[in-house]
């Protein structure tokens, strides 16, 4: 005995397995088990595989919609020198804009572990120059040689405005 649910979705009860079966094949469709635990189990009659191809291309489309983030990782020095620190913060800018999740590194050597407020400033300024394209995800923390944070790009980007070029004055000319 199975409870058969007909193609038009309509509950017709319990009936013989044998007796579904031979309903499935007079309508020229298949008997498929949809609830092989309930008691008794619950059959459906449909088209499989016009069923089976349309599961296929729901499963297609959500992998179509999800993003991978990806982590691109950037390392700085206590002592860097600020165009080295302009040309990184470019390369962090630009992962921002890719949407990729970004981890900021400061590597210490020697002494320079003796003063951790120099690494930690410079992650802070970093993320205070890039708030408008990130968010702090986790706080500077030394771990071992190595100060890390995390930014992640905002979930809204900031449009980027054309740059009109200001119309150009007119020279005034004078003579004596």
């Amino acid at each position: 005995m199975v409870r058969l649910i007909d193609d038009q979705g309509e509950n017709r009860g319990e009936v013989r397995t044998q007796e579904a079966l031979d309903i499935a094949i007079g309508l020229n469709l298949d008997l498929v088990e949809v609830a092989p635990e309930a008691r008794p189990p619950v059959c459906r009659i449909m088209d499989y595989g016009k069923w089976r191809y349309e599961q296929e291309q729901k499963a297609k489309q959500a992998r179509k919609h999800q993003s991978t983030i990806t982590i691109k990782e950037i390392k700085f020095r206590p002592k860097i020198d600020p165009h080295d620190y302009q040309t990184k913060k470019g390369h962090v800018l630009r992962f921002l804009a890719n949407r990729d999740k970004v981890k900021v590194t400061i590597m210490f050597r020697g002494r320079e572990l003796m003063h951790p407020e120099r690494g930690e400033a410079i992650l802070l300024q970093l993320a205070e120059e890039v708030q408008d394209m990130a968010i702090i995800e986790s706080r500077p923390n030394l771990d071992g040689r190595n100060m890390i944070m995390m930014l992640a790009p905002l979930k809204e980007q900031p449009q980027k405005k054309d740059k009109v070029a200001p119309a150009p004055a007119e020279a005034v000319v004078e003579t004596s």
